[in-house]
This record gives structure tokens, sequence and C-alpha cells, in this order.
């Protein structure tokens, strides 16, 4: 049997790693949005370039009020939400030409959230055969464009 050994997540799993703050909240004050890649404000929620994208084209929308469980989500902020992600998804389509696009939470920290006190939905693009094992068993991303290319990429698909 081979072990992949992952100390420096240590911190992370263990909880030594808190924030005080929450990034989430932080970039709703933002003064510039191009500053810190949100692509678009709503009534009830924001759409963000995630900043450790796992593909080019990896959005996230997070409602403006710090909730931690999609239950507590108002319906009326779910169902923005939801708009909003099929707004993105006919972006992303445009914009990438993916053959399929990933929408989903990851709901408290064993569930994988790297931010587990504020619900956020991730939408992505992808493709067959794209390079997602590379981040499994080399820590490595594969990115082909810039954060800022992406941006303005789909700034106007959205506009």
């Amino acid at each position: 049997m081979d072990y992949l050994w992952t100390p420096w997540r240590y911190t992370y799993i263990s909880g030594e790693a808190k924030v005080s703050t929450c990034i989430f909240c932080d970039l709703q004050q933002a003064a510039d949005d191009r500053a810190v890649f949100i692509l678009l404000r709503a009534r009830d929620n924001y759409v963000v370039l995630n900043k450790y994208p796992f593909t080019n084209g990896h959005i996230m929308i997070v409602p403006y009020g710090h909730i931690d469980e999609l239950r507590k989500l108002p319906a009326e902020v779910a169902g923005e939400m939801m708009s909003l992600a099929q707004r993105l998804e006919d972006a992303i389509r445009r914009v990438y030409a993916p053959e399929g696009i990933n929408v989903g939470m990851n709901l408290g920290r064993a569930a994988g959230a790297g931010v587990a006190g504020h619900v956020h939905l991730h939408v992505l693009p992808r493709w067959c055969g794209d390079a997602n094992f590379i981040t499994t068993v080399a820590e490595t991303r594969a990115l082909p464009e810039t954060l800022e290319r992406t941006y303005e990429r789909l700034s106007a698909a959205l506009a």
C-alpha cells in the first residue's frame, strides 16, 4: 500500500488555521469590484471569481448575509441564487464551450467547505479528460488563463 503524506493540511483539518473574519463578508465591502473579481452584484447575492480556481471560469454565488447552512437561507435569497446560477451557466457555455458544468455547495468543513461559515454556490465549467487529477496527485492546478483574463471574458458575457 502506498501512502500520500500531507502534513501541511494538518492546520486546516485541526482548526489551527482559523480566521477571525469572513472572507465573503469582507469581499462584499470592497470599493473596487474589479480588484477583488466581483463580476456582478444582485439584490441578495453577489458573483465572484474563485481566487483559487479548480479551473478557469470557476465562479461562486455568495449571499450578502452571513449564513452557515442552506436550510437557513431565506427563500428569496435562494431563488435569486438559482437564477444567477442559470445566468452563469449561460455565460460559461458561451465563453468556454465546456462539455459540462459543475454546480454545487460544500456545507460544513467535513464536506470540504473552505469557508464553512458562509454558504456559497460554486459554478464551473468541465471537460472530459480535464486535468483534475493533477490537483490530487501533485498539489498542482493547470490554468491556461489568468484571473484577470477570466474576469474580462465573463464580465463581457454577463453585460
